[in-house]
């Protein structure tokens, strides 16, 4: 016999001797397989089978956190809309005494006769008002546009938003994607140098900035573009039907909105495309791919590329909420007819239920986007939803 064997029937030896010393062998082999049945993943499958409650599942937490999270904006909003100095009657009364030189009682008559809103109604009766009829799914009829709801507007403006945003998203991710990747491959080159300079300087400049230097410098000193003849977001007299001069129209009018979006959104695409696809490359399959004399076109498309895009995607998922909300300072500079541009003229007029319509529909599009994020991250990673780091 070895040395390991005889040291290890001497452990053997004095363990059994500790055993007997408590009790007989049988009861403790029976106590050993009832510590091995007692594993974490039986315990955890025992309490899940047991009586655990409704909020330890992921999907119901998310969902609620989602829920809450709508209801303290929206409430939010409908007291912050109210701080906004004046209110509509004051500022109906003020236009009706400038333009049109009505006398206060006048133009105060004409305001209380036409707004459905009690302005001298106290806000907490004004709230409990906007809860019930938003529970009942009403958001309300708008104050600057009489007798249409706030509903009708919203689908009248939102399509041609979501047109314009979500096309600009698009464009912007493929190519910076694929910008990303070239910068990623021929890093520390002049293309590298030019490409990050360029990105860097188009993602912190706000879009709304770059909209005024477009209309300054294209339109005002150089007139190469039109924009009197841009405005709106179809030309008066073309139907809306699915033909080429349908998307032609409405590209020649979206053209300018698209560009700005565009331009402020592909440099973080193309920052983090690059970081991904430098860190993919540093992984041990695009060696081996490459020695076994994969093509170098395949290893970037099907080993690296592939690999690299997927961290982006959940950034995508979220951009996709601030779709609505993206166009709230652009398309009042272009009057390009969206959600953006009837939310400056709501604000102007102090138009409380289009006002908290708009920005609840904006805060529904954000919240359902990090839902959606959550989710996603929770089906690539099964410990987020258990909690487990």
């Amino acid at each position: 016999m070895s040395n390991d064997a005889a040291a290890s029937a001497h452990t053997l030896g004095g363990a059994v001797t500790g055993v007997s010393g408590r009790g007989s062998e049988h009861e403790r082999m029976a106590e050993i397989a009832s510590d091995a049945l007692r594993t974490p993943a039986v315990e955890e499958r025992a309490s899940a089978r047991g009586g655990s409650s409704i909020f330890s599942n992921y999907l119901f937490r998310r969902l609620l956190r989602a829920f809450l999270t709508i209801y303290l904006v929206s409430t939010f909003i409908f007291f912050l809309v109210r701080l906004l100095p004046g209110n509509p009657v004051e500022v109906y009364i003020n236009q009706q005494m400038t333009q049109y030189g009505y006398s206060y009682d006048e133009a105060s008559n004409q305001a209380r006769s036409l707004y459905s809103i009690d302005v001298d109604q106290p806000v907490l009766l004004q709230y409990l008002d906007y809860l019930r009829n938003l529970a009942q799914g009403d958001l309300g009829m708008s104050l600057s546009s009489p007798g249409t709801s706030v509903a009708e507007i919203i689908q009248s403006r939102i399509w041609w938003t979501i047109f314009s945003v979500g096309t600009a998203l698009l464009i912007s991710f493929v190519i910076g994607c694929l910008l990303g990747m070239l910068m990623a491959y021929r890093r520390n080159s002049p293309i590298d140098g030019a490409l990050s300079a360029f990105s860097s300087v188009t993602h912190s400049v706000p879009n709304y900035l770059l909209a005024i230097m477009i209309i300054l410098f294209f339109g005002v000193r150089l007139g190469w573009v039109p924009f009197t003849d841009m405005r709106g977001a179809i030309s008066s007299g073309q139907d809306v039907e699915f033909s080429l001069a349908f998307f032609r129209d409405i590209f020649y009018h979206a053209f300018l909105p698209i560009s700005v979006y565009v331009l402020t959104t592909i440099g973080g695409w193309m920052l983090l495309m690059k970081s991904s696809t430098i860190s993919a490359l540093e992984e041990d399959y695009v060696t081996a791919a490459r020695a076994r004399g994969v093509p170098e076109w395949r290893v970037l498309f099907f080993y690296v590329g592939r690999n690299a895009i997927l961290p982006l995607f959940t950034q995508l998922t979220i951009a996709i909420g601030f779709v609505v909300g993206g166009s709230l300072l652009v398309e009042p500079i272009f009057t390009y007819e969206g959600i953006g541009q009837r939310l400056f003229v709501a604000i102007q007029k102090r138009d409380y239920p289009l006002l908290q319509g708009i920005l609840l529909i904006v805060t529904i599009s954000v919240v359902l986007a990090n839902l959606a994020a959550d989710l996603l991250y929770s089906r690539l990673d099964p410990r987020i939803r258990s909690g487990r780091s």
